[in-house]
Formats: structure tokens, sequence, C-alpha cells
């Protein structure tokens, strides 16, 4: 059986609202799926409230000068269409042969090969000037991404855990975050983010096993490796493994960071958010893996409270 295209609207706001030559390349970046930029974006702002308490800043002071924050929104989106970008050239001929991705820009026709690497090299250039707008740490960090984010896609042809190199990829924003705020690196204080982008490549494999398996059967089919398929009917214990080394690495980042213990009270609605997830969790229901996906947003949003509650109150 193959998995319904259920991660693809059917009427959004692109649509509705965007011009019709534009609406191919919205769509090759995902902006009408706005949860990958979420799942990009949080750990970035968890790198700023972390390093934010760590330096002991006036109360307040990074998060009243939104300028940091609206900076990674901004390159959030761009270079989450960068991913995607490079993702569907170099996936096009297993998304043609999938049900939820086959109506995607490049598998359909609606952009060639050459249209979508030229809209790529518009989004890594807009990326860059947002980069620059960093201190020279976080601009070197930003640019050392690109090693991560161009094999991400081949991954899934040569191991069962693209999920993992996912989880380096998107997590990345933490270290960044968090030298944006810091200004570098210090030996001394570089447990707290090590720790937070460790949290984030656990929560990583967590949501992703759950996303990938809405295509096992089809990835059965063409070869495409997963955590999903690896895992098999034990996904759920696994993913609860995951879950649970997430929170044990956030509460050693914010340990370590010295944020006041009011942290934790978020923390709990954020480990409640994730035990439904294992609980409530049908491995076998696509439309139920996409909900359950999309919901780590609130768990993302949860955890940036507790840092800035723990950074704003000792």
């Amino acid at each position: 059986m193959h998995a319904d295209p259920v991660d693809i609207p059917d009427r959004s706001w692109i649509d509705r609202a965007a011009p019709a030559p534009a609406r191919p390349y919205l769509r090759l970046m995902r902006l009408d799926r706005p949860i990958g930029t979420w799942l990009l974006l949080l750990p970035c702002w968890w790198g700023l409230a972390l390093a934010a308490g760590a330096t002991r800043q006036p109360a307040g002071a990074v998060w009243a000068d939104l300028w940091p924050a609206a900076l990674f929104g901004l390159g959030a989106v761009l270079m989450r269409g960068a991913g995607c970008t490079v993702n569907d050239v170099l996936d096009r001929d297993f998304d043609a042969k999938v049900a939820r991705t086959r109506t995607r820009p490049i598998p359909s026709g609606a952009v060639n090969v050459a249209q979508a690497l030229g809209f790529l090299v518009a989004l890594l250039l807009a990326s860059l000037v947002v980069l620059l707008q960093f201190n020279r740490a976080t601009i070197a960090l930003g640019i050392a991404s690109l090693l991560l984010v161009f094999p991400y896609p081949l991954m899934k042809r040569v191991t069962w855990w693209p999920q993992f190199f996912l989880g380096l990829t998107f997590n990345w924003g933490a270290l960044m975050g968090w030298s944006a705020v810091a200004g570098g690196f210090d030996v001394a204080a570089l447990g707290a983010p090590l720790a937070l982008y460790a949290a984030g490549i656990c929560w990583t494999l967590g949501y992703d096993t759950i996303y990938a398996h809405q295509d096992t059967a089809d990835d059965a089919l063409i070869g495409v490796k997963s955590t999903a398929r690896l895992f098999g009917t034990a996904s759920r214990r696994w993913i609860a493994g995951f879950y649970g080394a997430t929170m044990l690495l956030l509460v050693v980042a914010a340990e370590l960071a010295g944020l006041g213990r009011f942290y934790l009270l978020p923390y709990a609605a954020a480990a409640a958010q994730l035990a439904w997830q294992v609980a409530r969790l049908d491995p076998d229901a696509p439309h139920d893996c996409l909900a359950k996906f999309k919901s780590n947003r609130g768990f993302g949003l949860l955890v940036l409270a507790g840092l800035v509650l723990g950074g704003l109150v000792p």
C-alpha cells in the first residue's frame, strides 16, 4: 500500500495569493508547509536563550532586541528552502516513484533541474546576506553548515540512519544561536551548547522517525533507507528512548549554563508533550504520523519558554 500524499495541501495560501509563475518555487521552498522551518529555527532560538542565561545578560536584553531572533527567522526560511531544493534535485527520481512526493515541483515537471539550481543559487546568496549580519564566529559556523546541508539528501542511499544526519544539520543552529550571543566558544563553557546540540539531534531522531513512517512501503520498494524501516515494529520504543535522551540532555544543558530552576516548569510540559506523541502514535497511519510530527513545534516552543524563563529568573 502506498502512503497518501497527506503533507501536500490541496489549496494552500500559495494557490490563493501567489502569482502563478512563483507558485512552483514557493512550493519548492515548502512555504506551504512551515513546520520544517520551525524545526530548523527553534534550535537557533534555543541557543540564543541558553547563551543569554549562561552569560548573565541583563534580564530580557537579548529578547528585547529582536534583531538576532528575526535574522535567524529569515535565515531559517531561506536555508530550509535551499535544503529542500537540494533534496528535490538529488531525489527527483525517487520522488517520482513515491505517492507522497510525486507532485513536488521537479518530478511533476513544474520546475526543471536547471531552474531549480538557479533558484538554489539565489537562495544561498540571500542567506549569505543574512549570515553576514552576525559576528565572525557565527558566520564561520554558518558557512560550515553547508558541509552538512549538501550531503544530507544522499544519506538515505548509504545508511539506515539518515535521520541522524538530519539531526546534525537541523540543529546546527543551536551552536550558531549560542555563538551569536556569546561571541564564540569558550572551552570551559563548551558543555552547555554541545549538550543542547546533542539534545536537538536526539529530538530529530524521534520526530523524523515518526515522519518517515509515512513512506515505509514505498521506501522498501525503491530501496531508500530510514530509521523507520530499520526499527519496524520496535519504533515506538526507539522513539521513546530518543525523546527521553532529549529531555535529559536539555536538563544537562540548562544546568551547565547555570539557569534558574524555573526552567523545569515548561520543561515538564515539554516532556508530557513528547510522552503524548509516543503513547498515541499510530505508525501505520500516515495522517497520524504527520500530525504527531507537526506537533513538535509546540514541544520546541515549550523548551524555548523554559530556557528564557531559566535565564530571567535566578
